[in-house]
């Protein structure tokens, strides 16, 4: 499947979405079209009940994703209210990621830069590949970033790491990334499909049931109290305590088996 004129790739096998930056030429940077494309796919997902979790990842080896398309400022994003105008346009694919059921992997190779970061840091789990690259360049091009991804960085490394990040616009390599709990886990560059293939083999066995609350209720604990739905959070506990897979699960473990769980 392709989205945004190609820039925007979909796939679907073993139980698994996979959505792939397709802008080498540029590092993968992100562009208005490309942000409507990957919400698009992420619906198609959402439909497919055989997708039980999805990885988002970069063409080439070069980039995940450099950040925004630069070269789009000068017309989308000249001044506070241009870049009022394209929050706007990117806001539904932003809160489609932010928001997702499913569990998500970024898989990290290359340049994680900018509003690059701000994607990965939406998903739930994030490996890279030894020689990656990380960083936030506010400062250096004189804009700020928004509260949201503000906070997703900070509720990862706190609030040191993220004003050195911040503040000094800095590169900084996998390991450093690792050691501060940007990311998840860092591997060997011809290691990473790998490792993210043995994750999702896992993910897509798991009760889907599951993983929808226990993500739900991460999210939850992130957010502000008021905030929180509670009623939705106790609901998913209950679905899964009510639900064919839990006595799937019960079963195959007095059985010594491994369970064959359908998500109901």
């Amino acid at each position: 499947m392709e989205f945004a004129e190609g820039k925007i790739l979909a796939e679907i096998k073993g139980g698994v979405g996979r959505i792939t930056f397709n802008q080498p030429e540029k590092r993968n940077a992100m562009s208005v079209a490309m942000w409507d494309g990957m919400g698009q796919a992420l619906d198609v997902f959402t439909a497919d009940t055989s997708v039980r979790c999805v990885v988002l990842t970069g063409a080439g080896d070069k980039a995940f994703v450099s950040g925004a398309d630069i070269s789009q400022f000068d017309k989308i994003r000249s001044d506070a209210d241009a870049q009022k105008e394209y929050g706007r346009q990117t806001a539904v694919g932003r809160l489609k990621l932010a928001t997702y059921a499913k569990p998500v992997i970024a898989e990290i190779r290359g340049f994680c830069m900018g509003g690059g970061l701000g994607i990965a840091m939406s998903c739930d789990i994030r490996i890279a590949a030894e020689g990656s690259q990380f960083g936030i360049p506010a400062a250096k091009l004189g804009i700020a970033y928004g509260f949201d991804m503000v906070k997703h960085l900070v509720s990862l490394v706190g609030p040191a790491h993220a004003n050195m990040i911040l503040m000094s616009g800095e590169r900084f390599d996998g390991r450093e990334a690792e050691r501060v709990g940007l990311i998840n886990k860092l591997v060997p560059a011809d290691a990473l499909a790998g490792e993210v293939a043995k994750l999702t083999a896992t993910l897509a066995q798991n009760a889907p049931l599951s993983l929808f609350a226990n993500k739900r209720t991460v999210q939850a604990v992130l957010q502000d109290k008021a905030d929180r739905d509670m009623a939705a959070i106790q609901a998913d506990l209950n679905a899964c305590f009510d639900s064919a897979d839990y006595k799937e699960g019960r079963k195959a473990f007095m059985e010594k088996r491994k369970p064959a769980f359908q998500g109901r």
